[in-house]
This record gives C-alpha cells, sequence and structure tokens, in this order.
C-alpha cells in the first residue's frame, strides 16, 4: 500500500488518477487513514513510532513532489496526512475494542 500511494502521489498531474469531487487534502486524508489502519492492523506498532513513521512518509512524499516537475509541495498536505494517520489510529482502536 505504501508504494501504491507513493506512486499515486509523483505521477505527473496529468497521468494521476482523478477522483471527482474530492479536493487533494481529502486524498491525503483519506489515503493515511488507509495506512494508519493497515500499519496498526498488520505490525501492532507502538503509537508513538507509527505515528512518526507515517507523518515521515508523508514528508517523504513532499519532499518527492518537491523535486517533481509536475508536482508541488505543501505544508497543509503533511497536515492532512496526520489527521489521516490519527482518523485511521481511532478507526483501529474501535477495531480492537469491538473484536
Amino acid at each position: 500500500m505504501l508504494i501504491v500511494v507513493y506512486i499515486a502521489a509523483i505521477l505527473p498531474s496529468n497521468l494521476a488518477p482523478i477522483v471527482p469531487e474530492l479536493s487533494d487534502k481529502a486524498h491525503h486524508v483519506f489515503a493515511f487513514v488507509v495506512l494508519g489502519l493497515l500499519l496498526r492492523l498488520a505490525y501492532r506498532l507502538n503509537y508513538w513510532y507509527a505515528l512518526v513513521l507515517l507523518t515521515s512518509f508523508g514528508g517523504f512524499i513532499e519532499l518527492s513532489q518537491y523535486f517533481t516537475p509536475t508536482r508541488c509541495a505543501e505544508y497543509k498536505d503533511i497536515v492532512a496526512d496526520l489527521i489521516g494517520v490519527f482518523i485511521g489510529f481511532k478507526i483501529y482502536k474501535y477495531l480492537r475494542r469491538v473484536v
């Protein structure tokens, strides 16, 4: 999933998949909800370690986009990633309690 998210993030904007009626920030939130949930389910990492890992991955994506001619890096994307991670972690916490 990390590879899929990274490739989608650095593809030239004219080749990137278009999801209608969703903003760029919504794409970031959704992707990192999935990543946060999958990371905690698959590896059961410590909360803080997983948070730092996914936030660093979001920063790496933005750094890559800075050097990609058809993309632009924004700090707001990292904030959206962080929001997605928190939501994914909350879903994980809920699933652990219910299941």
